[in-house]
């Protein structure tokens, strides 16, 4: 099933998603919230008429760096041995159709495709058998970064942490187990053109391992979001660049680079 989270008429509602063709997308309004039991209302409102949000409003945003060995050598880093963890804030997040803003502190922003896992419960410490049970669904995500800023100042708060930062969506999918979705096609487009193409299992630490690793620290709540990395190929965005994440079996999140204003 795909979640989606949108507004109408000035109304907050998540929503199944419904149908195949774009054109002919509708969303069937969920009575309550999709992490405990639901039901769906049968009130169909079409996409076009929706605009859609961030598909969760995560409390955190837990993000792990160079998982993919091709994009850790080219920017000339070593591939770590254990899980490489950073975290991005709530006010990072924006939805699919909103706006990137460049920030002014940064003259080299670049796009980062990534798969997203949605977490579904509380919990803490995951043994690697549970992780199944404790994923919702997975989404696509930007993780938006400001190179110069993360090289300049190694810690990455600012770089990665700044408003619009992570792009989420379109909808989380909540039909793929934890195997499918450690082998799915990963791209990216800007104005159309392919800047990014992997695939999920050129991951160095599986899914399973980076919510073993960071549940083993913190507790990890409904609608928490990890981010588990990008493949090769990032680069430079520009304002007015349209940029487009893929994810094989889930769909496309677009976003739009403008100047901060």
């Amino acid at each position: 099933m795909r979640i989606a989270r949108f507004s109408i008429d000035g109304n907050v509602a998540f929503g199944a998603v419904e149908g195949d063709r774009p054109d002919e997308l509708v969303l069937d309004i969920i009575k309550g919230i999709p992490f405990a039991d639901f039901e769906l209302s049968g009130t169909k409102v079409p996409l076009s008429k929706v605009r859609l949000l961030p598909p969760v409003l995560p409390n955190k945003v837990v993000a792990f760096g160079r998982n993919y060995a091709e994009h850790a050598r080219e920017l000339g880093n070593d591939v770590p041995d254990a899980p490489f963890a950073f975290f991005k804030p709530s006010t990072a997040v924006i939805g699919p159709g909103d706006e990137i803003q460049y920030p002014s502190f940064t003259e080299d922003l670049h796009h980062e495709a990534e798969l997203a896992v949605v977490i579904g419960r509380m919990c803490r410490e995951v043994p690697r058998e549970r992780v199944k049970d404790v994923i919702f669904g997975f989404t696509c995500a930007n993780d938006i970064t400001a190179r110069d800023v993360q090289k300049r100042e190694k810690q990455w708060a600012r770089a990665k942490g700044f408003d619009t930062s992570c792009p989420l969506g379109p909808w989380v999918e909540t039909g793929l187990d934890v195997e499918t979705a450690s082998d799915l096609t990963i791209q990216l487009t800007v104005n159309g053109e392919q800047r990014q193409l992997g695939r999920t299992s050129e991951m160095i630490h599986s899914i399973e391992d980076l919510v073993v690793n960071i549940s083993e620290a913190m507790t990890l709540l409904p609608g928490d979001v990890i981010l588990t990395g990008t493949p090769a190929g990032v680069g430079p965005l520009n304002v007015g660049d349209e940029v487009a994440v893929t994810i094989e079996g889930i769909g496309t999140l677009t976003n739009k680079v403008v100047k901060r204003g």
